[in-house]
This record gives C-alpha cells, structure tokens and sequence, in this order.
C-alpha cells in the first residue's frame, strides 16, 4: 500500500473516528478537531497493551479509523523511561503493536503519532547543510531508551500495510500555558543549546493527519514543517512577541549531558513528501508566526 491512497477521499457523514490518548495532548486536539468538523468520534476505553480490551472498543464503536495518540513519553522528560524501561516496552512496544495488529484484522487504517527523534546529525546529513532525513532512512539515534524503543517500533511497523506512521518532533502549539510544549518548556529551562531542529507545528498538522485519515494514506510520513529552527531563533520570536523583557542563556551539549540522563536527538528531517501531498504546509517559521505566535490566527485552543 506505501503511501497511496488506497480507498479514494472518504465522506465526512461516512467517518467515525476512535482515538487512543484521551488524557494526552494531542489526543485532546484530535477530540476538539472533530468537535469542530462535525466528525464522530469515541475516545478508546481499552489499555493498548489488553487486546480483549481494544477489541472490545472497535466492536463497540465501529470506526472507519483508528487514532493512536497514546504512548508514554515520561514525565517530565524521556529521563523517566531510562528507569522505567518495562513500563516503556508496555505501551510503546506492546501495545502499539497490539494496536496495529487488531486493526489489521478487522481492515482498519492505524493513523500513528510516532517520533522522529530517532535521527541525529551524521555526516551524510551534516547540521546547517539542509539535508534532512527521509521517511526510508534507517534510524541511527538510540541514545535514549525512548528512542530504541521508538525505532523498533518503526521498523516492525513497517510490515503493516494499514499503518500509517507519523514522525513528530519537538511538538509546538500556540496554548503556551501547556507544559508539553517545546517552546513553554524552552522558555523555563535555566540554560538551553542552540541547535537547528526539524519540528511540528500542532495547530498546522493535526488537521492534516485527520485530512490523511480521510485519504487512507499509510506508510511512515516525517510529520514537520518543512526547514528548521534553533533553540534561540524560537526564543527570540517569544521575545518578540510575547514577552519583551524576557532573557536566556545557552550552554553546550556537553554541558548539557551533565544535567540529563539519556541524551538528546538533533536533526533535520525532509518533509518534502508531505510537502507534495499537501502543497499548502508551511515552512516552520511561517508557520510558527502564523499559527503560535499572531494572535489574530488561532486554529485550535
């Protein structure tokens, strides 16, 4: 199936949404987008890792598609899953893949928010050289666990032709209160790198994974406004808009790996497959000052 779309654009009256993560971020906005489209929808009652239980809710809800936006990132940050490596395995592994099986069986499409913080700069794709990874590359950061998880996960993925893999990196929205948030978590940190990163502008894209939904694409998608952006190029646009006294310091990565357990990932990833699907996606600085940062333009609270 790749990429293509296998059944034709779908009618709305005809959708029926179930979404995995009712608790999380952006199983929250996926809940609001089809408040706002008119999309019937039921939040997923089942633990992905039970799969009577998930069977149960596709019996019960008879979806034309399934959302997973449900998965365990660690509170506050990836740190937590290097000492919770089981808990880890459960949801990511285990249950993601129990997911997608179940919705094979009953010929359903997986829409997955996955991760595309399982790249970092190599010299094939060099920082500052605009060379971005694309959605066939293999994975070549495991530095954290969440990550070698993550990655695994991918490449089994690869098998179910339903599955539609979406790689999000270093989520942004324009609710700056939300303690998700790249930029609120940014803007808080005592010191931060300053690093060119790929990213996913939440109000932008969420509506384009259900608008994916709706043409049956499948296969692994890099789900971030095209080009990059640095630590401080954000920070700065945060000054310049929200918040004129605020200041921040830099250190380096070396500095740090002192302070976190599991290092980070950096990379650029090519969007120019999403891109060519839908023409209109901005590029991350565009999109950051039309969808985060211009207060006049507000797409989902």
């Amino acid at each position: 199936m790749g990429s293509e779309a296998n059944n034709g654009d779908q009618n709305q009256n005809q959708l029926k949404f179930l979404i995995y993560g009712r608790t999380g971020w952006i199983g929250g906005l996926l809940g609001k987008l089809c408040d706002q489209q008119g999309i019937p929808y039921a939040y997923g009652d089942g633990r992905l890792e039970n799969r009577p239980s998930l069977e149960a809710d596709i019996a019960a809800v008879s979806p034309t598609h399934v959302f997973n936006a449900a998965g365990v990132t660690g509170r506050p940050n990836v740190d937590w899953c290097e000492s919770h490596k089981v808990e880890t395995i459960r949801t990511n592994v285990v249950g993601t893949l129990t997911l997608a099986d179940v919705c094979r069986q009953r010929g359903l499409i997986l829409i997955n928010y996955a991760t595309g913080c399982i790249f970092e700069y190599d010299s094939s794709h060099p920082l500052g050289s605009g060379v971005g990874f694309k959605e066939e590359d293999t994975p070549n950061f495991i530095g954290s666990f969440y990550s070698k998880t993550k990655a695994m996960v991918e490449d089994l993925l690869k098998n179910y032709e339903n599955v539609c893999t979406l790689r999000v990196r270093m989520p942004i929205s324009s609710d700056l209160t939300n303690p998700r948030n790249f930029i609120t978590k940014i803007t808080r940190y005592e010191k931060v790198v300053n690093i060119p990163n790929s990213m996913t502008i939440l109000d932008e894209l969420i509506p384009i994974s259900i608008e994916m939904a709706k043409r049956n694409l499948t296969g692994i998608w890099n789900f971030t406004s095209p080009g990059v952006v640095s630590h401080n190029e954000i920070l700065e646009m945060y000054r310049d808009y929200v918040d004129p006294n605020f200041t921040y310091k830099n250190f380096t990565l070396e500095e740090q790996a002192k302070v976190i357990v599991a290092p980070r990932s950096n990379n650029e990833l090519d969007a120019s497959k999403l891109k060519k699907e839908f023409p209109q996606l901005l590029s991350i600085k565009d999109s950051l000052i039309k969808y985060v940062f211009d207060p006049n333009h507000k797409v989902v609270a």
